[in-house]
């Protein structure tokens, strides 16, 4: 155990960097413990199990995208809020797709509510809603239509799903500008 200096923290943050290269599918014990050159019995020190593995990487995938959105957006409004989130959004997806597909597994209620990073996110995202002059329940029907375009737009980036020769970053660039048109024009 000494060899690999082992920690529950070191252990989530392999796992996630593994996430990244494999796909988050695809981290397993097994695979983590290859990784350190140890046996997987040896992870078990360090996390409870799988899911719990999983969740790890989640709770990082929340912090990093936090690290990401909430300096992008802090300060801004309107429009420019709403473009420096997508961008900081896309740009996390594509650079980390391993983290990215954690990010989007449901988590316990009470891991999300302990979350500083969870919250951050969430608050970026309502401070952005704000600017357009939402309240509830309209900002969280304007969340989920955000996340929704968001993760469909970068899910199919990621696999190669847009065959069209159209550049895809000009079709990201309208789809935030329809997103934006949406937004001002919220039906109330």
């Amino acid at each position: 155990m000494a060899r690999a200096g082992l920690t529950t923290e070191r252990v989530a943050i392999a796992a996630a960097d593994l996430a990244d290269r494999i796909g988050f599918d695809k981290v397993t014990i097994s695979a983590l413990a290859r990784g350190f050159g140890v046996k997987d019995a040896s992870l078990y020190s360090h996390v409870r199990n799988l899911q719990d593995l999983r969740h790890r990487v989640a709770m990082i995938a929340a912090r990093d995208m936090a690290e990401r959105i909430g300096p992008a957006v802090d300060g801004r409004a309107g429009k420019d809020a709403l473009v420096a989130f997508a961008h900081a959004y896309r740009d996390f997806a594509l650079a980390h797709p391993g983290r990215y597909a954690a990010g989007q597994i449901q988590l316990p209620p009470e891991l999300v509510a302990e979350s500083q990073a969870h919250q951050r996110v969430f608050e970026s995202c309502y401070a952005l809603l704000r600017g357009y002059d939402l309240t509830e329940p309209d900002m969280t029907d304007a969340v989920r239509v955000l996340r929704s375009a968001f993760h469909g737009f970068v899910s199919l980036e990621a696999s190669g799903g847009f065959g069209h020769p159209r550049d895809v970053g000009t079709s990201w660039e309208r789809a935030i500008d329809a997103l934006h048109v949406m937004l001002e024009h919220w039906p109330r």
